[in-house]
C-alpha cells in the first residue's frame, strides 16, 4: 500500500493506491482525499454511518427515449453505453469536514490509522488526533485499540510525566480549542505543567530575565519516542531555564490559566514574576529599547498588546520579588509601553509601585521617560519618577544603603531635567527636597544641579533662584564645591556667604583633626633604638626599623600633615579677613542690587579663588600635599 500526493486543477489531492479503485472522497480544508470505504468504516463510527446514509439514497437515474428512427435508436444506445461506464467508474461516497481539528495533516494520519499503517504519536500531534478521533467516532467500543484509546495512553503515560512533553502538548491545543477543552487536554496539561515546576528545585534553573532569550527553535524532536528524550533532571541541570522560554509561545489566554494554576500550586512569586516578565518582554514590542520589535514572529495590533499588558500586570505578584537592575529595566519598560497605550490608571500605578520597591536598582537612563500627556509641558515625566519615589520611601524602612543610592539616582536625574526650559522652580524643589537628609553624604551632586538649573534659566527672577539654592545644605558641601560655589557668578549673594561661612568651619575642623592627628604620634619611648637606623639623604629623613617599614610612614605622614596644616592655616586667616570685609560690605548693600555687583565686589574685596570641578567626593588635602613632600624643608623626627 503507498500514498501520494499529487495537484489538480481543483487543488490538492491525496490517493491511496491499493490496486482497487477508489470509492470514498473526503474534503478536508483544501486537500481531497480519496479513500476506500470499507478500512474507513471499520474504524470510524462517524464515517460508517455517514456513507451507509450516502448509500441508501442514491438512486439510479431513468432516462426517456423515444424511437424516431433506427439510426436515432442506435445512436441513442451507444451515448446510453457510455454514459453508464463513466458512471460506474464515477460512483463514490463524497464527504466534507468543515473545520477538521489539526487540519488535512491530521486526518491524514488518521486515515493511515485506518488503514493500519503505523503511526508515531509525538507530543505535538497527540492533541490533534484524540479531537481528530473524537470528530471520527474511533472508540473503542466500535473497534478495539482504536484512536482514542491510543492516544489516551500515551497522554497518560508519556506526555503528562514530562514537563517539556505537556507544555508541546498544550502549544500544540491552540487551535483546538474548544474541541480540547471539553476533552480535558488542555486542564490536564496546565495541571501537569504547575505541578512539574513546583516540584523542581529553585536551585536549579536561571532566570532569563538576566540573560539573552535562547531559542526554542528545535527544542522538541519532531520524532517521538522514548529513546529520545532526555529526562528533565538532566535538562534541568544542563540548562534549567529552557521551560520559561517554551512558555512564552503560549498563546496570552492558556498563558494567563497556567501562572492561576501556578499560583494554586503555591508556587515561589519570583518564579511567577520570571515567567510573566519573559512573556511580556516577547510578545510586547518596545519594552527593551535596544530591541523595538517583538521576539515572536506575528506583531500583535496596540489593542492586543494593551489587553495583553493589563492583564499581564493584574497577575503580577504584589510582593517584591525579583530583585535585580534587568527586572527593573523590564518594568519601566513596561511602564513607558502602558503610557503609549493609555492603558489604565491601575496598570500604571502597579507598575510605578513595582519599581519603587526596588528604585535603588534603577539607572539614570530608565528614570528618562518622555512625558506623553498634552497636559504636561515637562521633556519628561517628573510626576512619575516623583510618584515612584514616593513609594520607595514608604517601602525603604532602615536600608541606609539603599536611600544613598537612591540620592546619588535623583540628583543625576535633577541634573539631566534642569536644562527643560519648562521645568518650574516648584517642581524642581520639589523633587530635591523629596529626599531625607541621611539620603546624601555630600551635596555636591544637588549642587551641581542647583548650577546646572539656574545657568538654563537665568530668566527667572532672583526670588527664584534663592529659592532653588535653598534645597542646599552648605555644611554638606566638599571643599572644593565649597570653593566652585563661592566664586561662582550666578549663586544669589545669600548662597554666596552661606558657602563661605561654611567653608570656613569646615578649614577650622580640618586644622584641628589635623592637629590632633600630629599629637597621637607615638613617642621617642615607644620606639625600638635596636631596631631603628635613621638615613639622610637629599634633605629628607627616613626612619627604617629592619622589615618594618611602619615607622617610615609614620615620619612622612607627619611631614606631610604639617605642610597640610601649614597651608591651612594660611587659608582660614585669608578667609576670615574676607568673611569680615564682606560682612560689613553686605549690611551697606540694598536689596535690590545693581547690575555688576559680583563683579565689583570681587574687586573690591579681592576675592580670588582657584576655578575647581565640583566633584561628589571629598579628597583629603593630605593626599593633595603629598607630590610636595620631596620639595619641602627638611624636618626631622622628634
Amino acid at each position: 500500500m503507498t500514498a501520494g500526493i499529487a495537484t489538480n486543477s481543483k487543488g490538492q489531492a491525496w490517493f491511496c493506491t491499493t490496486g482497487l479503485p477508489s470509492d470514498v472522497v473526503v474534503d478536508v480544508d483544501d486537500m481531497t482525499f480519496h479513500l476506500h470505504k470499507f478500512p474507513l468504516m471499520a474504524k470510524c463510527r462517524k464515517l460508517h454511518e455517514l456513507i451507509t446514509e450516502q448509500e441508501a439514497n442514491v438512486t439510479p437515474d431513468s432516462v426517456g427515449v423515444e424511437r424516431n428512427s433506427e439510426q436515432e435508436n442506435e445512436e441513442i444506445q451507444e451515448d446510453k453505453a457510455e454514459k453508464a461506464e463513466d458512471e460506474k467508474q464515477e460512483q463514490y461516497c463524497h464527504v466534507t469536514f468543515p473545520g477538521f481539528p489539526g487540519g488535512p495533516e491530521t486526518f491524514e494520519m488518521a486515515a493511515k490509522f485506518s488503514y493500519a499503517v503505523k503511526i508515531e504519536l509525538t507530543p505535538s500531534n497527540v492533541a490533534p488526533l484524540r479531537c481528530a478521533g473524537e470528530v471520527l467516532e474511533m472508540t473503542e467500543e466500535y473497534c478495539e485499540g482504536n484512536l482514542i484509546s491510543k492516544t489516551e495512553r500515551f497522554l497518560s503515560q508519556t506526555v503528562f510525566r514530562s514537563l517539556r512533553d505537556s507544555i508541546e502538548t498544550l502549544k500544540s491545543c491552540e487551535h483546538l480549542i474548544p474541541l480540547a477543552e471539553s476533552l480535558g487536554i488542555v486542564e490536564r496539561c496546565i495541571d501537569s505543567i504547575a505541578a512539574k515546576v513546583s516540584a523542581m528545585d529553585p536551585s536549579l534553573f536561571g532566570w532569563p530575565v538576566n540573560e539573552a532569550m535562547p531559542s526554542s527553535t528545535g527544542a522538541v524532536n519532531s520524532q517521538g519516542g522514548g529513546a529520545r528524550r532526555i529526562g528533565d533532571a538532566t535538562r534541568a541541570t544542563a540548562g534549567g531555564d529552557w521551560w520559561l522560554d517554551e512558555l512564552t509561545f503560549v498563546t496570552p489566554t492558556l498563558f494567563k490559566r497556567l501562572i492561576m494554576a501556578m499560583k494554586g500550586q503555591h508556587l515561589s512569586n519570583e518564579i511567577i514574576e520570571n515567567c510573566l516578565l519573559c512573556y511580556a518582554k516577547r510578545h510586547i514590542p518596545g519594552i527593551n529599547r535596544t530591541c523595538r520589535k517583538p521576539l515572536s514572529s506575528s506583531i500583535p495590533s496596540e489593542i492586543e498588546q494593551k489587553e495583553l499588558l493589563e492583564a499581564m500586570v493584574t497577575i503580577l505578584p504584589e510582593q517584591n520579588c525579583t530583585r535585580s537592575s534587568t527586572s527593573v529595566k523590564l518594568f519601566f519598560g513596561m511602564l513607558r509601553t502602558a503610557n503609549i497605550l493609555n492603558a489604565s490608571d491601575d496598570t500604571k500605578s502597579a507598575l510605578e509601585k513595582k519599581i519603587g520597591s526596588q528604585f535603588e536598582l534603577a539607572t539614570l537612563d530608565d528614570l528618562l521617560m518622555p512625558s506623553y500627556s498634552y497636559l504636561t509641558e515637562t521633556l519628561y515625566d517628573v510626576d512619575c519618577v516623583q510618584r515612584i519615589l514616593s513609594h520607595f520611601l514608604d517601602s525603604v524602612e532602615d536600608r541606609t544603603a539603599a536611600l544613598m543610592l537612591v540620592g546619588k539616582l535623583i540628583d543625576g536625574y535633577l541634573s539631566e531635567i534642569a536644562l527643560d526650559a519648562n521645568l518650574k522652580p516648584e517642581k524642581f524643589c520639589e523633587l530635591a527636597a523629596a529626599l531625607p537628609e541621611q539620603a546624601r553624604v555630600y551635596d555636591d551632586g544637588l549642587y551641581r544641579s542647583v548650577d546646572v538649573y539656574i545657568k538654563a534659566h537665568q530668566w527667572i527672577p532672583e526670588s527664584d533662584r534663592e529659592k532653588v539654592s535653598g534645597v542646599l545644605d552648605c555644611r554638606k558641601l566638599t571643599l572644593e564645591a565649597c570653593t566652585h560655589a563661592a566664586q561662582n557668578e550666578r549663586l544669589p549673594l545669600r548662597a554666596v556667604v552661606q558657602v563661605l561661612f561654611f567653608e570656613q568651619l569646615q578649614l577650622r575642623h580640618a586644622i584641628a583633626g589635623t592637629l590632633m592627628a600630629a599629637d597621637m604620634g607615638p613617642s621617642d619611648s615607644e620606639r625600638s633604638p635596636a631596631r631603628r637606623q635613621e638615613v639622610v639623604e637629599d634633605d629628607e629623613t627616613v626612619v627604617e626599623e629592619g622589615e618594618d617599614g611602619t615607622w617610615r610612614a609614620a615620619v612622612r605622614e607627619n611631614q606631610v600633615l604639617r605642610l597640610g596644616m601649614d597651608s591651612m592655616r594660611t587659608r582660614v586667616h585669608e578667609l576670615e579677613r574676607e568673611c569680615t570685609t564682606m560682612r560689613k560690605a553686605i549690611e551697606k548693600i540694598d536689596h535690590v542690587e545693581p547690575p555688576g555687583w559680583r563683579g565689583s565686589l570681587t574687586r573690591k574685596f579681592g576675592c580670588k579663588f582657584k576655578t575647581q570641578v565640583c566633584d561628589s567626593h571629598e579628597s583629603t588635602m593630605v593626599e593633595t600635599r603629598k607630590g610636595r613632600t620631596n620639595r619641602s624643608h627638611h624636618h626631622s623626627v622628634r
